[in-house]
């Protein structure tokens, strides 16, 4: 984990939106990628050639007879058994029926259309299928119930491009939409792995209603939710972020967010709860900033304590989390937390924290070269914490943001 940075970038799904708009040419390309892909891919497994494409190969390969570089002739059986070692393609392998598909595909065909393709191991044949599927179902509501309906007994390959595809589309944004998944993500008759991926497919919601939120923040903490209390704490972090980058108020997640971080159960959930506001950065207020001040004392986690201080590294009271920090610095026995601890301090109140963050170097000895560098960065004149934070010698001195 390196906490310094707010968000991650996300993978964008674009060129596949494009496929159908391309026409022929940039169908031929994919299927001339796949083939080339599929003929070295083969040539390590020692493919043999079939069909007619083993008759035109035959015909086209070298004469009985081949001409030597010292003007000698290579021997028919010589050639024979070289063409036999040579990688060679299967076209039938190939999925030539793609421009077919592309056009002629539609909701009511494309679970038996795509049955066949979901055997196969290639990511990018599952991710079309997704993308072409997110286009089927569009901003209309019935068609993503009807797709909502296929999850309920989908196999693992079909449930995640269903998921998927209904996450992406416009039509997941419609409130009976997205209750219906709501009320499927909490059904206790499904299976604990499928809940996750239906209460996943809320991540892309710009918003949670209060009632959701309560919900979902219930569900979390319960000791029997599992996976599926980790994928709704993960899903109200996402959604805070969506909220949060429209309308700059993320208080009523966070809230939820710290009630899971202090009351589940599960470590797991606990932890998801705890450092996924870190991608948003929200600035706390007093009622967040007395809750992240507890975690530091009460969460039994390492980690969990880490994600505190980075949480409250960004508040609306400085003076009052330099306070935190000071007095949790000494009774902290992780190393790592305490490297929290000292560098959030640079983060939350700048060139003011030297003071405490000198007091925290003569508490442990270990801190004395940071605190040094510290000092000459900021004597430098670099005042943003983001560039002294890349001016530091060692953004990683005790082995810590990448720990197991």
């Amino acid at each position: 984990m390196q906490p310094e940075s707010s968000s991650r970038p996300t993978l964008a799904s674009g060129p596949w939106r494009t496929l159908r708009r391309r026409g022929p040419v940039l169908l031929g390309a994919i299927l001339l990628v796949l083939a080339v892909g599929l003929l070295i891919r083969q040539g390590g497994e020692g493919a043999v050639l079939t069909g007619p494409t083993a008759a035109s190969a035959g015909a086209q390969a070298a004469p009985s007879r081949t001409p030597r570089a010292s003007g000698g002739t290579v021997a028919e059986g010589s050639v024979e058994e070289a063409e036999a070692r040579a990688p060679h393609y299967d076209a039938t392998t190939c999925w030539r029926d793609l421009e077919r598909f592309n056009e002629g595909v539609s909701l009511e065909t494309f679970r038996d259309w795509a049955a066949p393709l979901l055997s196969s191991r290639d990511p990018l044949v599952r991710m079309y299928l997704k993308e072409r599927l997110t286009e089927l179902i569009g901003n209309d509501a019935g068609r993503a119930g009807q797709v909502l309906e296929w999850t309920r007994e989908a196999g693992p390959k079909e449930f995640k491009v269903f998921a998927m595809a209904l996450k992406d589309s416009e039509a997941v944004h419609h409130p009976d939409v997205a209750r219906r998944l709501v009320e499927m993500g909490l059904d206790a008759e499904l299976d604990t792995e499928r809940r996750a991926g239906l209460l996943s497919t809320l991540d892309t919601q710009k918003q949670l209603s209060p009632e959701v939120l309560t919900r979902l923040s219930d569900f979390a903490k319960d000791p029997a939710s599992g996976e599926g209390g980790w994928a709704a704490a993960r899903t109200i972090a996402r959604v805070m972020k969506n909220d949060h980058e429209r309308t700059a108020n993320a208080a009523p997640y966070l809230d939820k967010l710290l009630t899971i971080g202090s009351q589940s159960l599960d470590e797991h959930v606990r932890y998801m709860a705890l450092s996924t506001p870190m991608e948003t950065a929200p600035v706390l207020d007093a009622r967040s900033i007395d809750g992240y001040s507890k975690v530091l004392t009460s969460e039994g986690s390492p980690d969990g304590r880490g994600a505190a201080a980075h949480n409250l590294a960004l508040s609306s009271d400085p003076a009052k989390v330099m306070e935190t920090f000071s007095r949790a610095f000494e009774p902290e026995q992780d190393v790592c937390v305490r490297w929290a601890l000292f560098r959030f301090s640079a983060r939350a109140a700048g060139r003011d924290a030297l003071p405490v963050m000198a007091k925290m170097a003569l508490i442990d000895p270990r801190f004395q070269p940071m605190y040094q560098a510290f000092e000459r960065i900021y004597a430098s004149g670099v005042v943003d914490f983001e560039r002294v934070w890349l001016a530091l010698p060692d953004q990683d001195p005790y082995g810590c943001l990448h720990r197991d």
